[in-house]
């Protein structure tokens, strides 16, 4: 087999770490590629499920002894403390590795440490080789874990005019069968999958993850969470069904915000206590406003589907905008055809002041 640069092999632990999206929280999503002496591919590995292998480990099993004075390419700086598993960085060290790369640090206080247990050991360490796309593969725990709450995508489906339904009220189905299914997709990535009780009044949503190639109820499924003051959840509600965890968060339960609703600022702080790192906000239009206007959304995921109904309820309502110089502005990263639909992904800029 020939050698593979750093460079290239730092590419590849970063499709492994990508693997273990859904799966690993509350742990981060790592990949490790393992080069002997020559430079050539030894081992691979990446953490799978929270208790799990760690990325290194399940690389250095796959290299055995072709590890010793070879180098460890791996997407996050290898954990320094016991937790489920022992220490990545004292496996490494034991391992008899010459170089360990590292895409990201490890912002965690509980798991840093790992680059500086390395360097003592005589290791060599290098840093920051491919790092932002690592960060964008991790991003949700890395925000998690610097900022103090999850990650929040919101995603909505709406016509070209910007109608998430009729004027009757209906929105089965707005967007397309392949929109829908791809939606699913992006589900099984996240933690947590939040809604407003005047969704689960109007629409009875189950909220989800379904397998894209038969239909079947995935096998690890979100979190469901409705967002509900007053706690107006029927009991016989699709979201209590039993084929996921479901929390109602009540105002009394979670505190009150400025607007007599739930504290959303309190509410994604208790999301994390309970090991959610990424959320999606699937609804409904006041619920997306508040958080808006709150600035607590980190991505917007929109499906246009290519109609027009001229009138019908908004896609987005109330979102502290009076004004055009407060409008929200998105930076586009992505717009890709899902099947006649639109998929439409952005970045809110942060607002100066």
């Amino acid at each position: 087999m020939a050698s593979v640069s750093v460079d290239e092999a730092m590419r590849r632990a970063i499709e492994l770490a990508a693997r273990g999206l859904g799966t690993t929280s509350p742990n981060p999503v790592v990949g490790c590629v393992l080069l002997d002496a020559d430079g050539e591919v030894v081992g691979e590995g990446f953490h799978a499920y929270a208790g799990g292998p760690h990325a290194e480990i399940v690389a250095l099993a796959q290299a055995g002894k072709r590890a010793k004075g070879g180098t460890a390419v791996v997407t996050l700086e290898p954990c320094d403390h016991v937790g489920r598993t022992s220490p990545c960085s004292t496996a490494l060290v034991q391992a008899g590795v010459a170089r360990v790369v590292i895409a990201v640090p490890d912002p965690n206080p509980v798991a840093t440490g790992g680059a500086a247990t390395l360097r003592s050991a005589g290791i060599r360490v290098d840093v920051g080789v491919r790092e932002a796309e690592a960060e964008a593969g991790n991003v949700a725990w890395l925000t998690t874990m610097r900022r103090g709450w999850p990650y929040v995508i919101w995603k909505y489906a709406a016509t070209l005019d910007g109608r998430s339904a009729a004027a009757d009220g209906t929105s089965m189905w707005i967007t397309s069968e392949a929109a829908r299914m791809d939606v699913h997709a992006l589900r099984a990535t996240v933690d947590a999958v939040v809604v407003g009780v005047g969704t689960v009044l109007a629409d009875d949503p189950r909220l989800t993850v379904r397998n894209l190639r038969d239909g079947s109820l995935a096998i690890r499924q979100p979190l469901r969470v409705v967002v509900d003051s007053a706690g107006r959840t029927p009991g016989d509600a699709r979201v209590r069904d039993g084929a996921a965890r479901t929390w109602v968060a009540t105002a009394a339960e979670v505190g009150t915000g400025p607007d007599g609703g739930v504290d959303l600022p309190a509410l994604l702080a208790a999301l994390r206590t309970r090991g959610v790192r990424a959320v999606l906000l699937e609804g409904g239009p006041r619920l997306a406003g508040a958080f808006l206007a709150a600035g607590l959304v980190d991505r917007v995921v929109g499906y246009l589907a290519p109609r027009l109904l001229g009138a019908g309820p908004a896609a987005l309502v109330d979102a502290g905008v009076s004004t055009i110089a407060e409008a929200i502005d998105l930076e586009l990263t992505d717009v890709t055809q899902v099947g006649p639909d639109l998929r439409i992904t952005a970045l809110p800029r942060k607002r100066e002041g």
